[in-house]
């Protein structure tokens, strides 16, 4: 498993060059592209596409080649191979049937955005790429709500305006970046709260390029349930439950299907 450059080809690592100058196939995610990279260390391998969609029919082929004897590499178009990328089936089997899965570690976009973000690297989970439409992006997103470490995602750029203003109303007021770009020409970090980095795409528009998103851990100041049910009951003086449980649900971080849980439970206990 070869990582690859992300964007600046001199990241290619000695021993990646090595392993696919030594290899007697390369599986790719893009042969056009990995022929490019190919091209510019002067590395004439054999290539083979491998990809979401012809994995199943690849895959016994390559342990036919595995059980010949072959040595093969895979390679994703950007990175590090299986991270959001095609692979995982790939390793499994290989494993499964026996032989030896070994990683020549590389370029990675996940770790690059954490380097830059400035934002706590001590816990992180890499979510991959949320869901494109408004309503599963959110409900996707309230899955990590309660989380107490740094999240990171890619996300496709037309969507990052949209998917900063769901991790504003998801998340409230935590610290963010978007990582564009990374090791390329024009790589670009943007910081700030979710809702100044929302407001600044909404008036900017979508970004160009590849793009990394950081969203920092809940602040030290934490909302227990305790907490929760008091920042309830003022709001319910005042407002539906369903309003009252947004605004909680938005300063505090919580779910907002946890919150509207609490608000029910407490307009019950109060009749």
């Amino acid at each position: 498993m070869v990582s690859t450059p992300i964007g600046n080809l001199r990241d290619i690592t000695l021993r990646a060059l090595d392993v696919l100058a030594g290899a007697d196939l390369v599986l790719a995610e893009d042969t056009r592209v990995t022929r490019r990279l190919l091209d510019a260390y002067e590395i004439d391998a054999r290539l083979q596409s491998y990809h979401d969609h012809n994995g199943e029919k690849i895959r016994p082929i390559v342990l036919e080649r595995l059980e010949e004897g072959a040595r093969i590499a895979l390679v994703s178009d950007a990175g590090t191979p299986l991270i959001s990328d095609p692979g995982f089936k790939l390793a499994r089997d290989v494993i499964e049937a026996g032989y030896e899965v070994i990683a020549i570690p590389g370029a990675s976009a996940v770790l690059s955005a954490l380097c830059i973000a400035g934002l706590p690297t001590d816990s992180f989970t890499f979510a991959g790429f949320p869901p494109p439409k408004t309503s599963a992006r959110e409900s996707w997103m309230e899955g990590f709500a309660t989380a107490k470490s740094t999240l990171v995602f890619y996300e496709g750029a037309s969507r990052v305006p949209d998917c900063l203003a769901s991790a504003a109303r998801i998340f409230g007021d935590r610290q963010g970046a978007v990582c564009r770009e990374l090791t390329k020409l024009h790589e670009e970090a943007r910081r700030g709260t979710l809702a100044e980095l929302a407001a600044e795409f909404a008036q900017s528009g979508a970004p160009r390029g590849e793009v990394v998103i950081v969203i920092g851990p809940p602040s030290d100041d934490s909302w227990d349930q305790d907490r929760i049910d008091k920042a309830l009951a003022i709001a319910l003086a005042e407002m539906r439950i369903k309003d009252a449980s947004a605004l909680v649900a938005e300063q505090s971080g919580w779910p907002r299907r946890d919150v509207y849980a609490r608000a029910l439970a407490l307009k019950d206990a109060s009749r």
